[in-house]
């Protein structure tokens, strides 16, 4: 293979990773708001850690038994629903390995129907490709705005 094609045939690899990755974080954000915690807890591999407000757990069982736990239904409209939006992506792919930063918003139904921003954070991710498919190896999940008080030093 030329140099030229060998050097475009990375090049794509790396543009469809990252697509891939883009992918899977926005999967994230759909299981989580519908609350399908067994789907999201698929999205991790299998020595995969979520740390967060939440506590920390690892592997896709102890991450759903973990956040089953503690997190509420999501209540359907015309309740005070919460979505997530996810931001800003920088993914960095060096082979079968990634690092990914974006930022989160919480969307809430306010009063009147309404739409409240009441939380903004931070992910930090390191990925892995498993059994062919882009998985989360360690989620850090960050408050920034409310001050996270869990995070003062």
């Amino acid at each position: 293979m030329p140099a030229e094609l060998g050097d475009l045939d990375a090049r794509l690899r790396v543009l469809e990773a990252k697509e891939e990755i883009r992918n899977l974080l926005q999967e994230y954000r759909r299981t989580l708001d519908v609350r399908d915690m067994r789907a999201f807890s698929a999205l991790f591999a299998s020595n995969g850690t979520w740390t967060g407000a939440s506590g920390t757990a690892a592997g896709p069982e102890g991450i759903y038994e973990m956040l089953t736990a503690v997190l509420p239904e999501n209540p359907p409209a015309p309740g005070s629903t919460l979505w997530h939006l996810i931001t800003d992506p920088q993914i960095e792919v060096d082979g079968n390995r990634a690092t990914a930063r974006s930022l989160w918003m919480h969307v809430r139904r306010g009063d009147g129907d309404t739409p409240l921003l009441p939380t903004l954070g931070s992910y930090e991710d390191d990925l892995v490709v498993e059994n062919g498919r882009w998985r989360f190896l360690l989620r850090s999940v960050s408050r920034l705005v409310p001050d996270d008080p869990g995070e003062k030093g």
